[in-house]
């Protein structure tokens, strides 16, 4: 059985603990299981997954979507990137910026992207043309958002870098209201994970089985 399988069968629930403790908890744990996922896993969900994210109406009828490049065992995204261009769908993608702020670029296919080192941090896929800004991310329809759990309000548990919180922070400045759709696996919906004020919950999920909806667009 696959690390997908398994963790399934793991209860998450944390209660009572400061928020951001809790927090650290939580991403130690997902981040294990995701350690243990095969390549042929990852491969296996990114098609599934693909395939119900371009169900979704917010999808079908976007000009422009903020998403991201997955990475080591993530839910994979590329598929679903090349899936968007292939409607003519404009794709923009972000750049860590030194404060961990997000700068955003154009995706126009494998070849327009970069692997950057971030100094002890992962290496991250980025687009190698033209910087769009900071606040590129406010033109779009649907922001995909990456994630390590979501819970049954819809709120979200990131990796704890803050770049997302400044890009719903700046949306939410803007007046633009984007569908924020976060991309995950099947046994990272669960019942409960710890916020803080500046959390705000996402309106949808989408898992390599299906999406689940929190709240209206």
């Amino acid at each position: 059985m696959s690390a997908l399988g398994r963790v399934r069968e793991r209860p998450v629930s944390h209660f009572g603990r400061p928020a951001e403790t809790d927090k650290r908890t939580l991403r130690r744990e997902f981040l294990a299981v995701r350690s243990r996922l095969t390549a042929a896993d990852v491969r296996v969900s990114a098609t599934a997954l693909a395939g119900r994210a371009l169900e979704l109406p917010e999808l079908a009828h976007a000009g422009t979507v903020a998403a991201y490049v997955s990475v080591g065992s993530e839910p994979g995204t590329l598929a679903l990137l090349d899936a968007l261009r292939a409607r003519g769908v404009r794709v923009l993608l972000p750049a860590l910026l030194p404060d961990n702020d997000l700068d955003w670029g154009a995706y126009t296919g494998e070849d327009s992207l970069a692997r950057v080192q971030h100094g002890g941090k992962m290496a991250l896929f980025e687009p190698s043309g033209e910087r769009l800004g900071p606040d590129a991310v406010t033109d779009a329809d649907v922001v995909l958002l990456p994630g390590l759990a979501v819970d049954a309000r819809g709120m979200r548990l990131g990796r704890g870098g803050g770049s997302y919180d400044r890009v719903l922070a700046r949306l939410e400045r803007a007046g633009a209201h984007p569908a924020l759709v976060v991309l995950l696996y099947d046994s990272e919906v669960v019942e409960h994970v710890p916020e803080e004020p500046h959390d705000r919950p996402v309106h949808a999920v989408v898992t390599p089985s299906g999406t689940r909806r929190f709240r209206e667009a």
